[in-house]
């Protein structure tokens, strides 16, 4: 008898697998003599070491200690040296590159600390230097230096109230970064700009839906082609101009008059001899998940790499699914296995713990109690890639008729944790929490449906 939660769990961390970033450098990036050369599905580019007089490693993000182990077992004393900021906790045993932890997702003096040694660092290079830059999911909140413009005082503390309002307000990462950039002497190119003239490499690992280069970590490498007039928008379209902190607003206000300098655009030549390369996504996760899927005998399917919204709609999507695949067997026969990739958004209504994964799991439940016809036999995982769903220690949750039975039994309203955002409590009380601890990876989140 098939045991659907453990399938699950193992198709989740088979995609988990396939964008280990130690693994990802190796296929990417080999040596041949002097000749550094990076490949990957779409592009090749090579380097000849031997024309740079000092090669350094930057870095930020929860993946980028474990691309700068990779980049220092090929490199070896090639290297000179680095430094590479990662959340706390996302650990890696370094020789030549120096690692710094910061707070995530609310960025802390830490990161602060962080964004100065690196920018130190940056500025060091010179025209015969190359830098490669380790860029991975996190590195918006891990790498924050507040710009420094004549007439304002912006603050860390007015980028963390900043960064709490737009991540309980239901805005999309996109958005987010979008406003964070114009906040950030290192965010949206200016990293790239304060490594100029030196040669700069960006590898970059991507948690972003779309994989949009210059939304991964808020783009430090890459033109940013959003404007202040952009960032303004955001808080308008979200109703959180009068909330955010007033010396971040006044700032996006000179940006956007031509009062203050916006980020480096694209044609900058700043960007002259910057290289950015995408190296993973959630797409190869999730075909690694299928292929795990398949060997377990199941029909599968992805159906999306693109998934967002918000996570409580998102969860009828799958519900919906399983009901289809029972009655009727579209879009496949039992046993079934649909598989998702993306980035769902939580607006928060409560004052719960838990993250757009355990809420969307619990969604699924609640869908179950209203109506549990032709859904009794699935089990529905979602699941961060990074090990840390929202501001927990949890990787994601499980959701199923016995879970929810379960929970009944303990006298726990569905309904209520939902409505207090609390899911974290609720699968912590009936034991399905899904916690992997740091993965040291981050490409967004994967979905699992399974209906045996």
């Amino acid at each position: 008898m098939r045991d659907a939660v453990a399938d699950a769990e193992a198709i989740f961390r088979a995609g988990l697998d396939r964008v280990d970033p130690l693994a990802m450098m190796a296929r990417v990036l080999s040596l041949s003599g002097d000749i550094l050369r990076v490949s990957t599905e779409t592009e090749c580019h090579e380097y000849d070491l031997s024309r740079f007089r000092r090669i350094f490693a930057l870095g930020a993000g929860k993946a980028s200690a474990r691309m700068a182990l990779g980049l220092e077992r090929l490199l070896g004393e090639r290297l000179t040296g680095g430094v590479v900021a990662v959340k706390e906790g996302y650990l890696e045993k370094l020789s030549r590159v120096r690692l710094l932890e910061a707070a995530h997702p609310v960025p802390d003096a830490r990161s602060a600390a962080a964004a100065k040694a690196v920018l130190e660092l940056a500025v060091e290079a010179g025209p015969d230097d190359l830098v490669i830059v380790l860029v991975s999911g996190g590195g918006s909140a891990i790498l924050a230096a507040p710009i420094d413009l004549p007439g304002r005082r912006l603050t860390l503390a007015d980028k963390q109230q900043t960064t709490r309002v737009l991540l309980s307000c239901g805005a999309t990462i996109q958005e987010i970064n979008c406003v964070r950039k114009k906040l950030s002497a290192v965010k949206g190119g200016r990293l790239a700009e304060a490594i100029a003239p030196a040669a700069c490499l960006g590898l970059l690992l991507s948690d972003v839906v779309g994989d949009d280069l210059d939304v991964i970590a808020s783009g430090p490498t890459v033109p940013d082609p959003t404007t202040g007039a952009d960032a303004l928008a955001v808080l308008t379209r979200h109703g959180v101009a009068d909330t955010i902190a007033p010396e971040a607003l006044a700032v996006l206000e000179d940006v956007a008059a031509g009062r203050a300098p916006d980020t480096p655009k694209p044609g900058d030549p700043v960007f002259a001899h910057t290289r950015t390369v995408l190296v993973g996504t959630n797409f190869q996760a999730l075909l690694a998940a299928r292929d795990k899927a398949a060997a377990l005998g199941y029909a599968t399917v992805v159906v999306t790499s693109h998934l967002t919204g918000e996570a409580r709609e998102m969860a009828n999507l799958f519900l919906g699914m399983a009901r289809d695949i029972a009655e009727y067997g579209v879009p496949l026969p039992r046993p079934a296995c649909v598989i998702a990739g993306g980035e769902t958004t939580v607006t928060l209504r409560g004052h719960g713990k838990g993250g757009r994964n355990q809420e969307m799991a619990l969604a699924y439940l609640a869908g179950l109690a209203r109506d549990a016809r032709n859904a009794e036999e699935t089990v529905f995982l979602a699941a961060s890639t990074d090990g840390s769903d929202g501001p927990t220690d949890a990787t994601g949750a499980f959701a199923s008729l016995d879970i929810l039975r379960r929970g009944l039994a303990l006298g726990l309203s569905v309904e209520r944790y939902l409505a207090d955002n609390d899911a974290y409590h609720y699968f912590e009380a009936v034991g399905r929490l899904l916690k992997t601890g740091p993965t040291n990876t981050n490409v967004c989140d994967i979905k699992v449906l399974l209906t045996p």
